[in-house]
Order: C-alpha cells, then structure tokens, then sequence
C-alpha cells in the first residue's frame, strides 16, 4: 500500500505531466533526478521521497509561473486612466474637478 506521501508525490507527477503535455514521461522523470541533483545533491534513484515532493512542487510551481507569464503577455495592459474608447481619462477628471 502506498502512503499518503507517495500518493501526493503522484499527484503532483500527474499535475507536472498535465502542464507539459509535450513531453514524454521519461523526460520528466529525468528532469526530475537533475533538478533533485541540484536542490538535494541525490540522484533520481536515492532522493528520499519528501525530498522528490519538494523538488516536484518546485518544478510544478516553475511550470505555473511560466505559463501564467505567457498568459500574462498576451493579454493587453491594463490602466484606470484608459476608458473603454481607448481615451485617456485623466484630463477629463482634472477638467471636471477644476470646474466644480
């Protein structure tokens, strides 16, 4: 049976695997050993597996940030100071601040 660390460990694989649908299993799990290689200074086949979680939530919140970047650069700016028109509205706000 396994435990409720291991279960979470394959959780967070199928999460990783999900966010990188190019990818090939194999070459997760050697990205994996290298990351573990570089956080906790144990390969792939002796990282304990509470180090092997925390190296999967590193690598997992790496995969969210870059694709949340990408979202975040496709998407236009945004500013209070623009109306919908694409205006700015600043001018308009001092204009009617000055006259009241």
């Amino acid at each position: 049976m396994k435990s409720e660390l291991q279960q979470e460990a394959l959780s967070v694989l199928s999460e990783i695997w999900s966010l990188s649908p190019d990818a090939r299993l194999g070459q997760i799990f050697d990205l994996l050993g290298f990351m573990g290689d570089i956080q906790v200074g144990h390969g792939l086949g002796y990282i304990e597996d509470d180090e092997l979680l925390a190296v999967m939530y590193r690598h997992r919140a790496e995969l969210l940030a870059r694709i949340q970047g990408t979202l975040d650069q496709q998407l236009p700016p945004t500013s209070a100071a623009v109306s919908v028109s694409g205006s700015s509205t600043i001018a308009e706000s001092a204009t009617a601040s000055v006259k009241a």
